[in-house]
């Protein structure tokens, strides 16, 4: 599902941690999905604050690839980099820094990290 986007000026994550309120909220540049994936581009500060996002712990690697497998859900932000992960028997979704991305519980998949990912990130 792909919306149109709002322009806005601030910086989201500024925003999202309650230091810069833009002056018109963005709306999502595109939500992708992909079986178990949902990833949202330019996610709403107030949606990133309302979760805690910046109270998440934060998580880390470098570039590889490994098997992954969900037991639960997990939300989480990337701060940085940019990688692949492509759910058994489906089709791979790349996304990066800046995105919201959402793994649904008893996805299996493969990452491929292709930059150093820094991510915060929830379980449950």
């Amino acid at each position: 599902m792909a919306v149109v986007a709002i322009a806005c000026k601030g910086d989201w994550l500024a925003a999202a941690k309650g230091q810069n309120q833009p002056t018109m909220a963005p709306v999502p540049l595109e939500t992708a999905m992909a079986h178990g994936i949902t990833v949202t581009s330019n996610p709403d500060p107030a949606q990133l604050q309302s979760l805690g996002v910046m109270h998440w712990p934060t998580w880390g690697c470098g570039v590889s690839t490994f098997p992954w497998s969900y037991d639960e859900q997990e939300t989480c932000l990337l701060l940085e980099g940019d990688v692949t992960v492509t759910p058994d028997g489906g089709e791979p979704v790349r996304f990066g820094a800046g995105d919201l991305v959402v793994f649904d519980a008893g996805l299996n998949c493969t990452w491929q990290v292709h930059a150093p990912v820094r991510k915060h990130y929830r379980f449950g």
